[in-house]
């Protein structure tokens, strides 16, 4: 094996007293795909901040290319070689694909951008990892997946000897995460180090060599792939046997009595075509289609955060007006939304201020909470969702993505709704976090509450749902209800057909 390209020793950071890292160690090579897997809370986004110079380590050392390096800033890191893409593709939409990967970096001429150079490199740049595009195009004009790997291509553009790309995946489907993995193989051939950070086991062994793991800010091993059984992997990520964590309550059971909240012929031109939908309390309905089906369309329509052309919302039988999102609270309903970033936590603001903002919004800011009715209301909900670190003034920007969303769970439970509506409640967390949020699914519908639950993965659907309504193309094609024979082929026959079952 050749030496390390990048090399982390004995890497360690703080915040306000909780341990992030300890001592942790890290290693990549030149011409490999090397998977950072952990629990959220782990310490793998602290990591990669370290490594990237947004957080100054408080301990430890990082070599590059064998000398010892002091990374300060982002720009510094790239400067060295060291290039990151985000989840959250942070590029500039309204430009062209080759403005976007010289940005900041537009060959001149006599002073002004050589556009014509820009446009013959950038396609080079392009070619060079397997793709085909037109490169002055808007890069908005491009879906999701091909915006992520432009991303790629203004990362290593800059002659990047390792490339951070942090859960690429997440919100692709499976052809263009085939298409992503295509352009990973072949800057590997290249020589390129990748650090890739995901919570797909599957996808773990289908790219990655090496796994590096870390539970609770440390270091549990680093393996490689080939030889760790993923009941393994699991095992030392979260410190159970997997077995501990799949014993969901058995809860399949027949709706029965009238609905709680009934859509008849609900719909929104060009969004959702018109539906009918029943969601009794104690059940979970489950939403499976595939990507842009128009499963949040519904619960959009149901929260009312977008207006219905046609049809109409029945609540315990009688009509209900849900024109706003105060309306539908008013009426004890809760919607977390799948981009718990844009649409749900407010960065900027508290863990304990976030978790209490839809309770004070439904009574009115003239009627405050007292101190101790909000303190004990955040206590209980940090401990009952196991949100750490346990620090309810930490800013909930420097929280993991799993204990985000247990905040922003946090937050409508403790409006205690009749109708919970979880929008994607378990994409891009780890195993841990997803089996404890399904867990708590569980517990709500047994205790009465009536769900609406809408996942990508048709075997969380089928795990948690006592009704599936399937949808295609923006149409809700069936309904049916759970049961044995009802499997993930099942439902996918269905999505490809159209076919009510």
């Amino acid at each position: 094996m050749t030496e390390p390209v990048l090399e982390m020793k004995g890497i360690s950071k703080e915040f306000s007293g909780a341990r992030a890292l300890v001592g942790v160690d890290f290693r990549l090579f030149p011409g490999e795909i090397h998977a950072l897997m952990g629990e959220n809370g782990a310490g793998k986004s602290t990591l990669i901040k370290v490594l990237t110079g947004v957080y100054h380590p408080d301990a430890g050392q990082v070599t590059l290319d064998g000398e010892v390096v002091r990374i300060t800033s982002p720009l510094q890191a790239q400067k060295a070689g060291i290039s990151t893409v985000y989840q959250e593709v942070n590029l500039c939409t309204n430009l062209s694909v080759a403005e976007n990967v010289f940005l900041g970096r537009e060959p001149r001429r006599m002073g002004a951008i050589h556009w014509a150079r820009m446009r013959s490199d950038a396609a080079q740049l392009v070619r060079r990892v397997g793709l085909e595009l037109d490169v002055s195009a808007p890069l908005g004009s491009y879906p999701l997946a091909i915006q992520q790997l432009v991303a790629i291509v203004r990362a290593v553009a800059i002659s990047a000897k390792v490339l951070i790309l942090d859960e690429p995946t997440s919100s692709l489907d499976r052809s263009e995460v085939e298409q992503l993995f295509a352009v990973m193989r072949r800057l590997k051939e290249q020589g390129v180090a990748i650090l890739f950070v995901t919570h797909f086991l599957e996808q773990v062994y289908e790219i990655c060599d090496r796994v590096t793991i870390l539970r609770n800010g440390a270091l549990v091993g680093e393996h490689m792939v080939a030889e760790l059984e993923r009941k393994r992997l699991v095992q030392l990520m979260i410190g159970k046997a997997l077995g501990e964590l799949e014993e969901l309550t058995e809860h399949i059971r027949p709706a029965v009595g009238k609905a709680m909240i009934r859509a008849e012929g609900l719909g929104r031109n060009g969004a959702i075509a018109p539906f009918n939908l029943d969601v009794h309390a104690g059940e979970v309905v489950g939403l499976a289609g595939l990507l842009g089906s128009g499963r949040t369309e519904v619960a959009r329509l149901l929260f009312g955060a977008d207006h219905a052309d046609s049809g109409k919302v029945l609540i315990d039988g009688e009509p209900a007006n849900l024109r706003t999102p105060n309306a539908a609270i008013e009426r004890s309903i809760a919607f977390c939304s799948e981009n718990r970033r844009a649409e749900g936590l407010v960065p900027e603001l508290s863990v304990r201020e976030n978790m209490i903002l839809a309770l004070q919004a439904a009574r009115g800011w003239t009627r405050p909470l007292s101190t101790e009715k909000r303190d004990e209301l955040v206590a209980r909900y940090m401990k009952a969702l196991d949100i750490r670190p346990s620090n309810p003034d930490l800013p909930v920007s420097s929280l993991s993505g799993g204990n985000q969303q247990k905040v922003l769970l946090a937050r409508w439970l403790i409006t205690q709704p009749r109708l919970l509506i979880l929008d994607e409640p378990t994409r891009g967390i780890d195993i841990g976090a997803k089996t404890e949020i399904q867990k708590l699914v569980v517990e709500l519908s047994e205790g009465g509450m009536a769900v609406l639950f809408i996942s990508a993965e048709l075997e969380e659907v089928l795990r948690l749902s006592h009704t599936i309504g399937v949808l295609r193309d923006r149409q809700l094609v069936s309904q049916i209800a759970n049961a044995p024979e009802i499997n993930a082929d099942r439902i996918m026959e269905i999505i490809a057909s159209g076919a009510p079952a």
